[in-house]
């Protein structure tokens, strides 16, 4: 019965880790909208893609000090000339995705 109860506490543990990773750590682009973890910017706030690399203390995207670790910065120049890093596994990926997204819009 102890392991049981054991067991029971672990799933609960795992599960409650993998949703929070899948949560916080999930990078979508649509047509309008940039998901970064929690935080949303909408695809016409962002005025370019930069292909340089951003000086420290530069504002990350989803609610973070740092990007992730095992992902790539990308910063993104906004309309109201801030300077934000947004993240993803695939740095050339999220690049081209939202380079697209800019180019449909225009």
């Amino acid at each position: 019965m102890l392991w049981a109860g054991v067991g029971v506490g672990l799933f609960l543990a795992t599960a409650l880790w993998v949703h929070a990773r899948r949560r916080f750590l999930s990078v979508r682009v649509t047509a309008t909208e940039l998901w970064q973890g929690g935080e949303r910017v909408a695809v016409e706030d962002v005025a370019a893609v930069e292909d340089d690399e951003a000086p420290p203390g530069t504002r990350v995207l989803g609610g973070g000090f740092d990007v992730p670790r095992k992902f790539t910065g990308v910063p993104l120049r906004l309309t109201d000339d801030t300077l934000v890093l947004a993240w993803a596994r695939d740095g050339d990926a999220l690049r081209d995705a939202l380079r697209a997204s800019l180019a449909d819009r225009a």
